[in-house]
């Protein structure tokens, strides 16, 4: 017998005891919801046997009178590093079954760690998160001995106290997102410091049907009396893909843990890295004729943005971001010519494009994501400018696109934008840091200036119209004599766009963009930090 053979032995038994979870019966219940525990959720996302838990033991004890540990229940929450396909990465999850994710003594300690350990290694942070997430509960005010109701750390509290809120560690959660690429899955009802940890994240996901996320969940709702609500109504994946809070919705746990390697896989560890290049496979010269008939002549006609982008980028490698919020631009991760690269468009479908609240925070924070992680821009614009009317002044339209203006503004990253129709008044100028050098081409449909002429002529020549004896004759042959120089070649005569392209050369000129840009790329903190 070995000398510390004893102490082995407890060590082996502790680990047996924390791998129980929750117990047979309370993790026989999540399976019966449908739902993975928190160890088959970790097997299931990191690549096979590279998970190295941290902390494992660390729990609630129970000894008998002499001093000899007779049960262990697992911590509600468990962290370590893994590898996906290859890359080292901390992960950090949630496990419902012990007290539904609510705080307990380790919980916390092993929250900031996990943090810390992605911070000052600087390794990406995969949180699976799965109830409050650390939240408190009502339960712990009741410490009464006389009473015997557990304070929840497996003993009984000394002394009945409430403490004003702090957040222990949300400094690391805050530092994270400006150094490590931080992904949150919201795999359960999400609430409080829970739904904060979920939405303070680079990129976040939810499962229809399985996932919630509520500052408050229905219980507390409905005990205001002012609504009646469940789950789904409260903070569905349909509720919060849609209002900004989390960026896509999913219909499985194993379509999130792939999205999450995909996302990944378009980033560097840290900001103090630069993105590696991925399969060179799709040929960086390569053409395609259905580019030259896409965009209709007519430009109150609807196209397919995301078919051009399929076309131009590396076959398959474009990864959509946001897709169900600020649907009028379409944001989202992709290669050319293997480099990753931040590619934005205007979606036609929606708004012509147009510019609203909603899309102009998208897009703000995107940008920063891409000035984060120093990833080039790519800008395939069609953009009429900011949507206008009532409930667009009413959603403040003008500041939340301002604030995006701001971030074009402010990203030092290489920019390519190519000019495939609209581009119109303070929207429009956001396709591009306008101060810097343009690196820019435009397709022979390109449409631009200060305001469209179909919608400007009205308001420019109000006074002559009013005059006239036959007003729609009149703005019939100021339109005419509008649309004589609207023609791009016009533009391109003064040198105030560089260069009309066959939009079948799109893609190769932007593989050669991505590879002037891929040395000019500067790792290191960026001048402002990135907020969710």
């Amino acid at each position: 017998m070995a000398e510390w053979d004893p102490e082995l032995a407890e060590l082996s038994d502790r680990e047996t005891l924390v791998e129980r979870m929750g117990g047979e019966e309370k993790v026989a219940r999540q399976h019966e919801r449908g739902k993975m525990d928190v160890r088959q959720r970790i097997d299931a996302l990191v690549d096979e046997g590279s998970f190295h838990e941290i902390g494992k033991i660390a729990g609630s004890p129970t000894y008998d009178d002499e001093g000899a540990l007779v049960d262990l229940r697992a911590a509600n929450f468990l962290f370590g590093r893994a590898r996906l396909d290859g890359r080292t990465v901390v992960v950090a999850a949630d496990d419902f079954t012990v007290r539904g994710g609510a705080a307990d003594a380790a919980i916390v300690g092993k929250q900031v760690a996990a943090e810390k350990m992605a911070g000052e290694l600087r390794l990406p942070i995969v949180r699976l998160i799965d109830g409050t997430g650390g939240g408190g509960s009502v339960r712990t005010l009741d410490s009464d001995p006389s009473k015997k109701v557990s304070d929840g750390d497996g003993g009984y509290g000394r002394g009945a106290r409430t403490y004003v809120p702090l957040n222990p560690g949300w400094e690391h959660v805050v530092t994270n997102l400006a150094t490590v690429p931080t992904v949150a899955l919201c795999l359960g009802s999400v609430a409080g410091l829970g739904a904060a940890r979920a939405v303070t994240s680079h990129y976040s996901m939810m499962v229809k049907g399985m996932s919630h996320l509520f500052v408050a969940g229905p219980p507390v709702v409905n005990r205001l009396g002012a609504e009646q609500v469940d789950r789904e109504d409260l903070g569905g994946s349909r509720i919060h893909t849609r209002n900004g809070a989390v960026d896509d919705e999913v219909d499985s746990e194993a379509e999130a843990f792939e999205r999450t390697r995909r996302f990944l896989s378009y980033l560097p560890p840290s900001v103090y890295e630069v993105a590696e290049r991925g399969p060179t496979t799709d040929d960086p010269d390569r053409t395609d004729d259905s580019l030259a008939d896409l965009v209709p002549r007519d430009r109150r006609q609807v196209y397919r943005m995301r078919a051009i982008i399929d076309s131009v980028v590396d076959d398959g490698s474009f990864f959509e971001m946001g897709k169900a919020f600020g649907r009028s631009a379409i944001c989202g991760l992709a290669r050319l010519d293997g480099w990753p690269v931040a590619l934005m468009a205007g979606d036609p479908y929606h708004y012509g494009g147009g510019w609203t609240a909603d899309s102009s925070q998208k897009v703000c924070r995107f940008v920063d994501l891409a000035e984060t992680f120093h990833l080039p821009v790519v800008h395939l614009v069609d953009n009429p400018g900011f949507v206008i009317g009532t409930e667009a002044e009413e959603q403040a339209t003008i500041r939340h696109g301002a604030r995006a203006l701001a971030a074009v503004y402010q990203a030092t990253v290489p920019w390519c934008s190519i000019l495939v129709r609209k581009a119109f008044g303070v929207a429009g100028a956001a396709h591009s840091p306008g101060h810097r050098f343009q690196y820019r081409y435009a397709w022979p449909s390109g449409d631009w200036g200060s305001l469209p002429v179909e919608g400007g002529v009205e308001a420019a020549y109000r006074a002559d119209l009013e005059a006239s004896d036959d007003p729609e004759a009149l703005l019939e042959e100021i339109t005419e004599r509008l649309n004589s120089v609207r023609s791009p070649f016009r533009t391109a005569e003064a040198f105030l766009v560089e260069e009309i392209i066959d939009p079948r050369d799109t893609r190769p000129l932007l593989c050669e963009f991505a590879n002037l840009a891929a040395p000019l790329r500067s790792p290191g903190p960026t001048s402002f930090a990135y907020r969710p």
